[in-house]
């Protein structure tokens, strides 16, 4: 019986291959790598940070990563949005208090005045890196602005358009020299009090940035 298997799993092997051959890519070359190439393999998340905050300037162009505006006349951003709908809001918290970022004016709008990482970390089942980040970014997104034209197939697209943004967001850090992870595990109606519209809004992706320790 085993003699027979092991027959059968090596003519599927060879089937498989037969059917579908392999195609060999360009060996890999470290030292010819671009910049942008090498941003993508150092990137890696970490959990451990020094309580040090993030400057202005740091800040604002992670921010332009995820949802910056790139060409005035239509508004496109950083990040594709499926029929340029933009249903995605992107907050920075940070020990000054809650910021909503604003793409079309490149600026930040305050909405609270409190430090409100540690409440941020509860919602997220007591992650304490997030409060101990020098920014912590949440991405939340309004799905009628895409789910009216696409119908419950947006919020595929919502999910998708929030994964490409965050991936800007964590290479610009890298690129920065600094350190970030993405969080998904947290209670949703936990963190709905911290938006801006928290009857429209629906929270998606946490990305806490800062300085390794």
């Amino acid at each position: 019986m085993l003699k027979q298997t092991t027959i059968f799993i090596l003519f599927f092997v060879f089937f498989i291959q037969a059917t579908y051959p392999t195609q060999a890519l360009p060996t890999r070359d470290s030292t010819a790598e671009s910049a942008l190439e090498q941003t993508i393999r150092k990137r890696r998340s970490h959990r451990t940070f020094t309580n040090t905050a993030l400057s202005e300037e740091e800040i604002s162009r992670i921010l332009f990563a995820g949802q910056g505006i790139t060409e005035d006349t239509h508004g496109f951003r950083t990040a594709p949005s499926a029929g340029a709908t933009y249903p995605l809001s992107l907050y920075v918290f940070t020990e000054e208090g809650v910021f909503l970022y604003v793409p079309t004016e490149h600026h930040l709008k305050k909405i609270s005045s409190e430090d409100s990482r540690e409440m941020l970390s509860q919602a997220a089942l007591g992650q304490d890196f997030i409060a101990e980040a020098g920014a912590t970014f949440l991405f939340s997104a309004i799905p009628q602005r895409t789910t009216n034209r696409y119908g419950s197939r947006g919020m595929q697209y919502i999910y998708m358009e929030c994964g490409h943004a965050a991936q800007n967001m964590l290479l610009q850090a890298t690129d920065l020299g600094l350190s970030g992870v993405p969080v998904g595990a947290f209670t949703e109606e936990a963190l709905r009090p911290l938006l801006y519209h928290p009857d429209e809004e629906v929270p998606l992706y946490i990305i806490s940035i800062g300085r390794e320790r």
